[in-house]
């Protein structure tokens, strides 16, 4: 192609994009520049000025509907449904009829309060997994409703409320998200009945990584992100706490209502949950402790009562055991029961009929042996390389690290005087506590 057919090229999708641009910016109706706008009836006469805009936000619609418009009329505030509404305009409304029924506002479920809710609040983009701000919120008239139907979140459009009301109602459509890609918090609102479904970008969020969630909770404010903790089922916020910062978890638990942040403790790994807890006051924790299940709250005291720096401060009591006498499918069975637990189960400790710690088999030898074969028979041949290399509860966390090197393992049995397996400390715990200025990291294991 030639260098002027390029510039033509390039000249039409220019041209293109700013007819399209154009378009779009004529169709969008800004919240910012609507909020203090005149209401108008069919004569055109301003009847007052629009205070909020109120939207069914928990609905079954892909896009909310707006519900209606508070005004101020004199002194008086009152709310107009959204029959009464004849065409919303950039930064006007026109009114249906000449006659309106004004009534006192009541939310209903579902509703929010656009300008008070959502706009300058924070929400997440779920596509982008990162937390944002609404810089303001834009309307499409359609031909028998008025919807939400994107946020925008840029720096110009801030900039654009700052100057004078004209430029205010004027959208500059720069960097919006669509709104089924982001889940928004509305403090006041109500989720309405149980059956509203949920939304994509709600839905969405439950297939994050725990990881993402973490970095998202980090970022939210304390309301927001007890209201996401509230959207997650308990044992998805629990993974996603095990991967926040120690700091922001202190906060977030101390933030939660006791029954919902012991319930949240209850379902994390026991290490996890005891780092979380040796973090907290005495009476603090106790309060926590005292709400959960008392065989699972006696576990966590027991592990509370190692000193930290120590491995039994540091070890998991979740432990995989098997008998000699058992075959490799009985033990990948019993296995694949914990599977929620995948990521704290690299090896399974055999033991002797009083409970001794024989052997430590790795997932991997397991891996290959065929169902039938016992697991004596592993036993056997895991001799040839000798004892397995273990620490007891109050050995310092550097002195097991120097263990797990010279072992080339992913993790170490701790086992108490009489040789008998308390839990396990794996190699990213101990670099945790090590090294937690590096942020917390994880080694993938091997039935991941």
């Amino acid at each position: 192609m030639s260098t002027t057919a390029r510039l033509r090229d390039r000249r039409v999708n220019l041209e293109r994009r700013a007819t399209a641009s154009k378009a779009v910016r004529t169709s969008l109706v800004s919240l910012a520049g609507l909020i203090g706008g005149p209401v108008t009836n069919q004569s055109g006469d301003e009847v007052g000025r629009v205070v909020d805009v109120v939207a069914r936000l928990y609905g079954s619609d892909s896009y909310p509907p707006v519900t209606g418009l508070i005004l101020r009329i004199g002194r008086r505030r009152t709310f107009l449904a959204s029959d009464a509404i004849g065409k919303v305009h950039a930064g006007h409304v026109r009114l249906s009829t000449a006659r309106v029924d004004l009534r006192d506002f009541a939310r209903r479920p579902g509703e929010v309060l656009l300008a008070k809710d959502v706009l300058d609040h924070q929400l997440v983009d779920v596509d982008g997994v990162q937390v944002t701000r609404a810089a303001d919120l834009y309307l499409a008239p359609l031909v028998d409703k008025v919807v939400l139907v994107g946020v925008d979140v840029s720096l110009p459009t801030l900039l654009r409320r700052l100057g004078p009301r004209r430029w205010q109602a004027r959208p500059t459509p720069e960097r919006v998200l669509d709104w089924q890609a982001v889940a928004p918090f509305a403090e006041q609102a109500t989720e309405g009945p149980p059956e509203v479904r949920l939304r994509a970008s709600r839905a969405a969020l439950h297939r994050l990584r725990p990881a993402d969630l973490a970095d998202i909770l980090e970022d939210l404010g304390r309301a927001e992100r007890q209201q996401l903790l509230g959207w997650l089922a308990p044992e998805q916020a629990a993974d996603a706490l095990e991967e926040m910062e120690p700091a922001e978890l202190e906060n977030l638990l101390r933030e939660a209502k006791p029954e919902h942040a012991a319930r949240l403790v209850d379902e994390m790994e026991p290490d996890e949950a005891t780092d979380a807890l040796r973090d907290l006051t005495r009476e603090e924790r106790e309060a926590l402790l005292t709400r959960m299940p008392s065989s699972e709250a006696a576990e966590l005291r027991r592990l509370l009562a190692h000193r930290e720096g120590t491995a039994g401060g540091a070890m998991t009591t979740l432990l995989i055991t098997a008998g000699r006498d058992e075959t490799v499918a009985q033990v990948r069975a019993r296995l694949a029961e914990q599977a929620e637990h995948r990521t704290e189960i690299d090896a399974v400790a055999v033991v002797d009929e009083q409970g001794r710690l024989v052997t430590d088999i790795a997932l991997f030898d397991l891996a290959v042996a065929e169902d039938t074969t016992p697991v004596a028979d592993l036993v056997a041949w895991r001799t040839q390389f000798g004892p397995p290399v273990t620490v007891r509860p109050d050995t310092a966390l550097t002195a097991a690290a120097d263990e797990l090197v010279a072992a080339r393992a992913s993790s170490l049995l701790v086992v108490d005087d009489t040789d008998r397996p308390l839990g396990r400390i794996l190699a990213d715990d101990l670099l945790d506590n090590l090294l937690p200025e590096r942020g917390r990291l994880h080694f993938r294991r091997f039935l991941q």
